[in-house]
C-alpha cells in the first residue's frame, strides 16, 4: 500500500555523480518489478518499466479504474543518494510548477513493497518521444532559465515530447539548483557538460572547490550541442572531448553544417549555425542567454511541420492519405457512405470525436480523424498504417491538433 508523502525539508547533503535513468533493454532483471502501486487510495497497474539508473526507476502506470496513464519515478530506499534525489526532483519541480515546458508533477507519495522496504515516489506526467528520436526545432530549456534554476543535466533523453500540448518538456531534475545556490558538486552528463562545469568536477574530484557556482549558461552550452546532434545526426561525444574542438570548435561547427545539406530548408541552416555558436562559447558569460536564443531567427519563422514529424510526434488527430479521390467527393451519397465507413472503422481503434473528409482545398484529399487522446490515436495509426480501403493502401500521420482546431489543413507537406 501506499499513502501521501507528508513534507519534508531537502537535506543538504553532496547528490551522487550524474547517472542516467537508461531505457530498458531485455537485461534488466523485469521479476524485481513492482506488479502495482497504491496511489492516493486507487490501485495503479504497472504496465512497463520505462528506464532504470542507480538511484531511481521510472514506470508506465495506468489508473484501476479508468485509462488514465501516468508515471510514477521510484527512488531507492536510503542508497545510491535515493532519498537526496527524491528531496532534490520534488523540491524543483514543486517550485517551477505549471510552466508548459516542464513535466507536470501530480504528487508524491510513499510506496510500502511486501517485503516492508518503504519507497519515495513521484507521480509524473507520462510523455512520449524523447529528443534522442527527433530532429528538434524548438527550446524548453530556456524555459528553467527564466525561473533562475540550473537544471544541470540536459541532454537528448530529458528533453521529451508531449502529446497532448503539442510541445516538448523537461524532465530529470534529480541535479538541478537554484542559480547562485549551487548545492550539487558533479553535475551533467559527458558529451553535455559544459568547460566550466568540466573544472569544477575536476576539482571536486581532487577536493578542491572553485571560486563560483554555474550558471544557466552551462544549460545553454548542453542545449547547443544538442542542436548540433540534431542537425548532423551523430553523437558527438567524442568529437567535444577532442583537442580539436578545444582548439578551435567554431570550425568544427562550419564544417558539420557544410558537410549536411537540408534541400528547400523552413529557415535558413546559417541562422541555426549561429545560434548554435553562440550557445557553444567557452567563456560563459559570453554565451547567448536563454532570452538573446529566444530572439534568434530561428525561432521567429512559423513553417508547416515536415512528413517526418509528422510520424514521430504523437497528437490526438491523425491524418489519413491514398484514400479519396475526386470520385469519391463529386457523389454525395458515395461522400456520405465513406464518411460513416470511416468513422466506423475509426472507432474500433479509440474515441473519436470528429472527422473531417475535406471537399475542396486546403486538405482536399485527406482524412482527419480526432481522437479522444493521443493514446488512442497512437494505437489508431499504428494499426491503420498499411492497410487497405478500397484497394488503396493507407498512410496514417499524426496532425498538430492547434492547426486542425484552427481549419489550417496543409496540403502538402514537404
Amino acid at each position: 500500500m501506499a499513502h501521501c508523502g507528508s513534507p519534508e525539508m531537502s537535506p543538504k547533503v553532496q547528490a551522487p555523480r550524474p547517472e542516467s535513468i537508461e531505457p530498458t533493454q531485455g537485461s534488466v532483471d523485469q521479476s524485481i518489478k513492482p506488479v502495482l502501486f497504491e496511489i492516493f487510495g486507487e490501485i495503479w497497474t504497472v504496465q512497463s518499466r520505462l528506464g532504470q539508473g542507480v538511484s531511481a526507476s521510472v514506470y508506465r502506470v495506468s489508473s484501476g479504474r479508468a485509462t488514465t496513464t501516468a508515471a510514477v519515478k521510484e527512488f531507492q530506499a536510503d542508497t545510491h543518494g535515493g532519498d537526496y534525489g527524491y528531496h532534490k526532483e520534488r523540491s524543483v519541480l514543486e517550485d517551477i510548477q505549471g510552466h508548459k515546458n516542464i513535466v507536470t508533477l501530480y504528487g508524491v507519495f510513499t510506496n510500502h513493497s511486501c517485503m516492508g522496504v518503504a519507497t519515495r515516489c513521484l507521480l509524473l506526467e507520462l510523455l512520449d518521444v524523447s529528443v534522442s528520436d527527433l530532429l528538434v526545432r524548438g527550446s524548453s530549456g530556456t524555459q528553467v532559465g527564466r525561473e533562475g534554476y540550473v537544471h544541470a543535466d540536459l541532454k537528448p533523453r530529458n528533453i521529451l515530447w508531449s502529446a497532448d500540448d503539442e510541445g516538448f518538456k523537461l524532465i530529470d531534475f534529480g541535479l538541478s539548483f537554484k542559480e547562485g545556490n549551487q548545492d550539487v558538486k558533479y553535475i551533467q552528463t559527458d558529451g553535455y557538460r559544459a568547460p566550466e562545469a568540466e573544472l569544477q568536477n575536476s576539482l571536486a574530484q581532487a577536493g578542491l572547490e572553485g571560486d563560483s557556482g554555474c550558471t544557466t549558461a552551462v544549460d545553454m552550452w548542453s542545449l547547443g550541442i544538442i542542436l548540433l546532434e540534431m542537425f548532423s545526426g551523430i553523437k558527438l561525444k567524442d568529437t567535444v572531448r577532442s583537442q580539436e574542438w578545444k582548439d578551435n570548435s567554431t570550425a568544427i561547427v562550419d564544417h558539420i553544417f557544410a558537410s549536411n545539406s537540408v534541400g528547400c530548408p523552413a529557415i535558413p541552416v546559417y541562422h541555426l549555425r549561429d545560434l548554435i555558436k553562440s550557445m557553444l562559447l567557452n567563456d560563459p558569460k559570453q554565451r547567448c542567454t536563454a532570452e538573446t536564443a529566444l530572439l534568434s531567427p530561428f525561432f521567429s519563422i512559423p513553417f508547416a511541420p515536415r512528413i517526418e514529424d509528422l510520424v514521430l510526434l504523437p497528437t490526438p488527430v491523425l491524418r489519413l492519405l491514398n484514400l479519396i479521390d475526386d470520385s469519391h467527393l463529386h457523389n454525395e451519397e458515395e461522400y456520405e457512405e465513406i464518411l460513416e465507413d470511416m468513422k466506423e472503422e475509426c472507432q474500433k481503434y479509440g474515441s473519436v470525436v470528429s472527422l473531417l473528409i475535406p471537399k475542396e482545398n486546403p486538405g482536399k484529399g485527406q482524412v482527419f480523424v480526432e481522437y479522444a487522446n493521443s493514446s488512442d490515436s497512437k494505437e489508431a495509426q499504428r494499426l491503420l498504417t498499411g492497410r487497405t480501403f478500397d484497394g488503396k493502401f493507407v498512410v496514417a500521420t499524426f496532425y498538430p491538433l492547434s492547426a486542425y482546431k484552427r481549419g489550417y489543413l496543409y496540403q502538402t507537406v514537404q
